[in-house]
């Protein structure tokens, strides 16, 4: 088991680029196969579940190449409608081939996919909207779909906004028959992006960027070439650990839009950051305290939907706030699970309360102390690296590979950022 060992106490400073955004390439490669003709993506990061969304494709019959952070997808013929049960553990949005495979060939089998352990993550939207645009699901272990003719367009209303939900169906209206109308749709950056890719293929695709998406389906789609939005998430992730550490860095290759909120959870938790059009800026020798409310309570960040504060934002969040004098309460809507790594927390001194699976109170300023852990899902695991940062003495941090499905060159980036990192196996 790969391992990162890490020796606390170092401010991180320097300069770190924001990689391409795996929320978005993720359903970018599954929209590949809606075209023979061959895609090539720019900006694509590196980490393991673009790896084994690429190997998806490739035991699907697809041609792949990769040179630096490009890489070229040619889906010319497909050979079968199945995806592995080994492959679909791997990744979870191999669940996004479906509507794919349907256009292609009509069918479409793949069995329950994999992902975080990060609490119930249902897949009703999915099935909610495919159905509705006429597929038939037989479910026995494995999700059996099938389409008679063609998907034909339908007026849809979300439960839930689900992100992968939204871009499963929206690439499904896209090349259904007739026109589809999405209300309660997510619409975070990674799905705008997405939305973006798939009109340049030749979609017809309005709404994008609010909660309603009107789609007017095409009979097929062409190649083109795209370049991947950057990853809101990780840079905000580099901002927190570096504010944390009560250091100064720059996030280059940002934009402006993807970060209001997070900027304002910034301000809750004292950080000052500085929003340019291409960089963010975290000044040093910062005063780290949280503001109140202006009646005096203690403030809590929540997450939610697109433009709220993003879940997978939340973790290095709670890292941080245990660096920060005064008390916060973080409460998590979405996942149940999610706020379980805060118990590695509180082993290395943190001074949290976790009331309920959705929620924790953060009491800081802590001194926290080195110990071994190990990474539950992308985003704590990426949170406990920070607070082995902050810490005192040696940390060491099991099951390194799940934070590289998410994190792209994670030991490169921190070690120019001056911290002592060595990943082992």
């Amino acid at each position: 088991m790969s391992t990162f060992e890490i020796e606390g106490g170092i401010p991180l400073r320097g300069t770190v680029r924001a990689s391409g955004n795996k929320n978005a390439i993720l359903p970018m490669i599954a929209a590949c196969i809606l075209t023979d003709q061959e895609m090539v993506l720019d900006n694509v990061p590196d980490i393991i579940d673009v790896r084994h969304m690429l190997d998806v494709l490739v035991a699907l019959g697809g041609k792949v190449e990769r040179s630096g952070q490009r890489v070229s997808i040619h889906m010319a013929q497909i050979n079968g409608s199945e995806i592995s049960r080994e492959l679909c553990n791997k990744v979870r949005t191999s669940i996004l081939c479906v509507a794919p495979l349907l256009h292609r060939t009509g069918k479409a089998k793949l069995y329950p996919p994999g992902g975080d352990v990060i609490g119930r993550r249902r897949l009703d939207t999915h099935f909610y909207g495919l159905q509705k645009l006429g597929a038939v699901l037989a479910s026995n272990g494995s999700y059996d779909f099938a389409v008679p003719n063609r998907l034909r367009g339908a007026e849809l209303f979300f439960d839930e906004p689900s992100v992968t939900g939204t871009e499963h169906i929206m690439m499904a209206a896209a090349v259904s028959e007739g026109h589809t109308l999405i209300r309660n749709a997510a619409c975070e950056p990674h799905v705008q992006d997405l939305a973006v890719m798939l009109n340049a293929m030749g979609a017809k695709i309005s709404g994008i960027g609010t909660n309603q998406l009107s789609v007017e389906g095409v009979p097929s789609l062409h190649g083109t070439t795209h370049m991947v939005c950057h990853d809101h998430i990780e840079a905000a992730s580099y901002l927190a650990l570096a504010a944390a550490t009560g250091g100064e860095i720059r996030v280059e290759g940002t934009d402006l839009h993807a970060y209001w909120m997070c900027h304002r959870v910034f301000e809750t938790l004292g950080v000052k950051i500085e929003l340019y059009k291409d960089h963010i800026y975290l000044p040093p020798n910062q005063e780290l305290r949280i503001l109140r409310d202006n009646d005096g309570t203690m403030p809590v960040i929540g997450d939610g939907p697109w433009p709220q504060f993003a879940s997978d934002q939340m973790s290095c969040m709670i890292t941080l706030a245990t660096q920060v004098e005064g008390n916060v309460l973080f409460f998590e809507k979405m996942f149940e699970s999610r706020l379980y790594f805060v118990d590695r927390l509180i082993g290395m001194g943190a001074n949290a309360i976790v009331c309920d699976p959705h929620r924790v109170v953060i009491s800081g300023r802590s001194k926290l102390r080195g110990t071994t852990m190990s990474s539950p899902d992308i985003r704590a695991g990426m949170a406990l690296l920070g607070a082995a940062l902050c810490a005192t003495g040696k940390s060491t941090v099991q099951n390194a590979n799940m934070i590289e499905r998410g994190y792209e060159r994670v030991e490169e980036k921190l070690l120019s950022l001056g911290a002592r990192i060595t990943r082992k196996g």
